[in-house]
């Protein structure tokens, strides 16, 4: 699985194309395991006809399908949530550093003006 599809580098260019066919092939893995799941389901229950397997088969894939569709909405709701908080607290420490530095520049240029001051009056 490919990393990083909300924030690309720059001068990389989003395939959406990957991405849809990395999402198909996902759900088409999904399918197919559900599917011998239900298979090995009615394997053991030998007592069904061809019709109530293929009926059973089909309720359980489409139920399979449903939850790994709500598991799958829920981990992408929680990722957005989460690169929200990293956003919001990456932007907090950027502007604290941001400041951090701009202080310790005045300080350095305040040093400066007084040393340049001091050897002002020390040389007359």
């Amino acid at each position: 699985m490919r990393r990083g599809r909300h924030g690309t580098p720059a001068g990389e260019p989003r395939n959406v194309l990957a991405d849809e066919t990395e999402g198909y092939l996902l759900a088409h893995s999904h399918r197919h395991q559900a599917q011998r799941e239900a298979e090995d389901l009615c394997a053991r229950m030998a007592w069904l006809t061809t019709a109530q397997a293929e009926e059973l088969t089909a309720h359980y894939v489409r139920g399979r399908l449903d939850v790994t569709r709500q598991l799958m909405h829920g981990t992408v709701r929680r990722a957005d949530e989460l690169r929200r908080e990293y956003e919001s607290r990456y932007a907090e420490l950027r502007s604290a550093l941001l400041r951090r530095h701009a202080a310790g520049a005045c300080v350095v240029l305040a040093c400066a003006a007084g040393v340049s001051a001091l050897a002002g009056v020390l040389s007359r």
